[in-house]
């Protein structure tokens, strides 16, 4: 396939302004709402046969979360791409200032494996949303869910538009020697820092949504059930491939036994299985032997029996776990819950700020100064206080990484900006001039300049 000419043709598109409409970008994305819609069953039907996840955590996790973003862009977008005033100073009255959006033409969004329709297909909706063309390349390891969205969308949009591309590690190495206008990428740090070396080399600008080590930090003053009970839900929701998912616990050394107590409780109140329509394959054999290797059978307190021919490894919960553990030196994206302890939050902070900065940070505390000393202190992507992951949810916060977990944002008209530039433009009449900038210059001129604009 020849790349470049894909991109020529959508750059050409792109030139003609018809994506600058505003009503060519709500029909596009009602377009693809309806398709979605239309084939819901052959949706569920093919990640099911990726990695076993069921029809109502694909729609809750996944369609659920495209439809509300699509809606809001319908609602939105109008406000979204207006022109917008700012003010303006002294020296270039009576003009008028203002920022106008505009997008920043072709792009590529190459998405992720573990939430395969939701990652690739809600940055493409930003990018749709702010006026670009797409290119959309979906993760490969769920060939089902990339083959499918190929099919959807190659077969009803004009490709000098919308289009996907299948294809794994070679196929993506070629798409970077072209030169995009903009690439969004979810995925591994490893991965993350090949393409943005290959951006570099066209000074394409990138967002990179990464991942990291996100704790879950616990103090004693907790109510430990509803700790507990949120903590199982986030960790273990999609077998914990999830990279906002709690990584690891740091929990207040009073209450360790207690929290473990009933995390147990909750885990097996949920009775996480495939067939309960509650929990996933791990997605390969490679990432399944990654995360066997990652138990510490001498330290595992709750599970820990694995089924490699079905890839099912079930919640695992490993206690007494250190920071220089196996378990801690990389992100575990599974579901492995490693406990460690603290006796002061000054070490608990401590221990995180030694690690990169996550993507994610939960704290659960009634103590409002414990609150306020880690927001201050720890630097993250986004996080919540008493829950864990549904900061995702809310559309009128930014979700982007920082250092190491990732550049950028998205989510509402986060991702609408993070798809546009934002073009300053000052405007002057030409009825009146001052002369006080030009030639010939004098010591009047410079302190009537001093003392009136403050230079």
């Amino acid at each position: 396939m020849n790349y470049q000419e894909i991109i020529d043709k959508q750059q050409q598109f792109f030139n003609t302004n018809a994506t600058k409409d505003i009503s060519f970008r709500i029909k596009e994305l009602k377009r693809l709402k309806n398709i979605l819609k239309k084939n819901e069953a052959s949706l569920y039907n093919a990640i099911y046969k990726d990695f076993k996840k069921s029809e109502f955590e694909t729609y809750v996790t996944e369609l659920s979360i495209i439809y509300h973003e699509i809606d809001l862009a319908l609602v939105k977008v109008n406000k979204w791409a207006k022109k917008k005033k700012a003010s303006t100073g002294l020296a270039n009255l009576p003009g008028k200032s203002y920022i106008i959006p505009e997008p920043f033409g072709t792009v590529l969004v190459i998405g992720a494996w573990n939430y395969p329709y939701q990652l690739s297909l809600c940055p493409a909706i930003a990018a749709i949303a702010a006026g670009c063309t797409v290119v959309l390349k979906p993760s490969e390891v769920p060939s089902r869910t990339a083959a499918i969205m190929a099919t959807l969308i190659n077969q009803n949009f004009d490709p000098n538009f919308f289009k996907v591309i299948e294809g794994g590690v070679k196929e993506t190495t070629e798409l970077l020697n072209v030169k995009f206008d903009k690439i969004f990428f979810t995925g591994s740090v490893p991965v993350g820092k090949i393409i943005y070396q290959a951006a570099a080399k066209h000074l394409t600008p990138v967002t990179l949504e990464l991942g990291g080590k996100s704790p879950a930090i616990i103090t004693k003053d907790v109510n430990i059930d509803m700790t507990a009970k949120r903590l199982v839900w986030a960790k273990f929701l999609n077998a914990g491939q999830t990279c906002i998912a709690p990584d690891y616990v740091l929990v207040e050394s009073s209450i360790k036994d207690k929290l473990l107590s009933s995390i147990k409780e909750h885990i097996e109140k949920s009775d996480y299985n495939v067939e309960n329509h509650n929990y996933t394959q791990i997605i390969n054999e490679k990432n399944f032997d990654r995360l066997n290797d990652m138990i510490d059978r001498d330290k595992v307190c709750i599970g820990g029996n694995v089924n490699k021919e079905e890839r099912i490894i079930p919640p695992t919960v490993m206690k007494d776990v250190e920071f220089s553990d196996d378990v801690m030196q990389d992100e575990i994206f599974g579901p492995i819950l490693p406990v460690l302890t603290f006796d002061t939050i000054e070490e608990a902070i401590k221990q995180v700020k030694n690690l990169s900065k996550p993507l994610s940070c939960y704290v659960f505390t009634k103590n409002n100064n414990v609150k306020k000393k880690v927001l201050n202190e720890i630097s993250f992507g986004g996080g919540a206080i008493n829950d864990a992951m549904m900061h995702f949810t809310e559309q009128t916060l930014p979700f982007g990484g920082v250092g190491n977990s990732g550049i950028g944002s998205y989510h509402g008209k986060y991702g609408f900006e993070t798809f546009s530039h934002y073009k300053s433009v000052l405007q002057k009449p030409f009825w009146i001039e001052p002369n006080f900038k030009y030639s010939p210059y004098s010591d009047k001129k410079l302190n009537f300049l001093k003392r009136f604009i403050g230079l």
